[in-house]
């Protein structure tokens, strides 16, 4: 990986953190930038392998697809894991397995970055305090970007410098891994997924019956051609025919016989 590409990923990678508000707030950079499946493609592309960026950022996203962050509480960090582990990954010239192994650990790193931020961000709030009773409206918007620059700092200085420097030695250690360990690392790549599924499963579903909707996806996908797309579709349009089921079956429980005469009005 070279000097450039480390930079432009580091950048993406700041772009794409919690926190940041240039690219539209947290909608265009956390929720977007930020998710491992469109971190895959940029960092594909910057490497120039978009298919295994892609195969491995979702991957890593079926890993982390059931979590949620209340309050900005998180309980792994994305953003490590998805623009340190999938570049990692692909310049060792590994697989999206090898992405989603790097990711677990990343992630948990990660998480302590994001919280000695936010504990160095809060000197900022009480310095614009200090400010807004003075009537000082400058030294309040210089606060504002100043608590920037801790974020871009760490963000971007820690993933271009572990994507430069730890790119060789992430290769060396995937040439030199026992074939055994390698085999375990496959394995995990395909269960942890699971875990996401069913973490965003659990949040799902309202009630247990449903899981007969996931149940039967599952059966249509595995065992006809049908394609993701086409199974997508066919989702959509039994989910709202089940909307506008379930939102016409009250209209029967509103109505008002008058006397004997069978007549009804809602």
């Amino acid at each position: 990986m070279s000097l450039i590409q480390a930079l432009l990923i580091g950048v993406f990678a700041y772009l794409g953190s919690k926190r940041t508000p240039w690219f539209f707030g947290v909608t265009g950079g956390w929720n977007m930038i930020g998710r491992p499946l469109v971190a895959g493609l940029i960092v594909g592309i910057i490497l120039g392998d978009v298919t295994t960026g892609v195969i491995a950022g979702a991957m890593v996203q079926a890993l982390f697809i059931g979590q949620i962050t209340p309050g900005g509480a998180m309980p792994a960090d994305v953003n490590w894991a998805a623009y340190i582990g999938i570049p990692l990954a692909i310049a060792a010239g590994g697989s999206g397995e090898q992405a989603v192994a790097l990711a677990v650990p990343l992630s948990m790193l990660g998480l302590g970055i994001f919280n000695f931020i936010m504990t160095i961000n809060a000197y900022f709030p009480h310095r614009s305090d200090k400010y807004a009773e003075q009537g000082n409206s400058k030294g309040i918007i210089k606060m504002t970007y100043a608590a920037a620059v801790p974020s871009f700092v760490l963000r971007f200085g820690s993933a271009a410098v572990i994507c430069y420097l730890g790119a060789p030695v992430t290769e060396v250690l995937l040439n030199n891994m026992p074939a055994m360990l390698l085999h375990f690392f496959e394995v995990a790549g395909k269960m942890l997924p699971a875990i996401g599924f069913a973490m965003l499963l659990k949040q799902s579903l309202t009630q247990t019956w449903m899981i007969a909707f996931f149940l039967m996806g599952w059966v249509l996908i595995g065992s006809t051609t049908m394609s993701v797309t086409a199974l997508a579709i066919f989702a959509t349009a039994i989910a709202l025919m089940f909307v506008m089921a379930k939102g016409n079956a009250p209209a029967a429980t509103n109505t008002i016989v008058q006397g004997d005469d069978d007549c009804y009005e809602d």
